[in-house]
């Protein structure tokens, strides 16, 4: 399949999905990301590049969260807006559990969503997203605007979600590194190991040039995290 605005041209080969399956898209601006979920949700026919064949996206009920949720206007309060787009999702205590407050979303709702700020809107937008019945989920940069620790948040959120409902989710992120890497990467930069307290679990830093610090310098393991 091969999709053609001006001069930027994407190529797509045959690939398949399973339930409980998130699959995550990465790369640098400009390379198809968006174009590819934009096609997933439209489910749109597309000319090749010779303008001889026609290709049929398959159609599935889908659920997309679009990159620019931020810049949407809704004179309305979180609460209105959650009761009028996922009024089911909303009255079943496991979403509310799962999703709505691991997210924080019970703290927004009496505030006007124009009034929400970038990462506060993001938070409002993915609820919103999951809490649409869908076969695929197409959840478009979920960590923009979010701090690290939202973003760790959202992620849980996200993956318990489509685990849980045996559903399928395209993420699309721009380039970045998973949690375990990008602590190895941050650690490694300032030459600290951290192990895990074997008591209570919590990280602790070892000691400078001590044997566990070494041996996980050595092991490329400046940090150990739950999965």
């Amino acid at each position: 399949m091969t999709i053609t605005r001006g001069d930027f041209k994407l190529r797509l080969n045959q690939g398949e999905f399973t339930d409980s399956q998130i699959i995550v898209m990465l790369g640098e601006n400009g390379t198809g990301k968006t174009t590819f979920i934009k096609m997933l949700a439209g489910s749109k026919l597309d000319i090749d590049e010779e303008g001889s064949q026609v290709h049929e996206i398959p159609q599935f009920s889908v659920s997309y969260k679009n990159q620019h949720m931020s810049n949407r206007k809704f004179e309305i309060t979180v609460r209105d807006l959650i009761h009028r787009k996922i009024p089911n999702a909303y009255a079943e205590h496991q979403f509310v559990s799962d999703v709505m407050k691991p997210l924080k979303i019970e703290e927004l709702m009496d505030k006007s969503f124009n009034k929400l700020s970038g990462g506060e809107k993001q938070r409002v937008a993915l609820a919103l997203c999951l809490g649409k019945s869908a076969d695929i989920y197409l959840i478009d940069e979920p960590s923009a605007f979010l701090d690290s620790e939202q973003r760790i948040i959202a992620s849980k959120v996200i993956k318990r979600f489509i685990l849980q409902m045996k559903k399928a989710a395209f993420a699309r992120f721009h380039n970045g590194y998973s949690l375990r890497s990008g602590m190895n990467l941050f650690l490694s930069r300032l030459n600290i190991t951290f192990r895990r307290d074997p008591t209570n679990f919590r990280p602790r830093i070892n000691k400078l040039d001590s044997m566990k610090d070494s041996d996980q310098k050595l092991a490329g393991c400046y940090y150990y995290l739950d999965d």
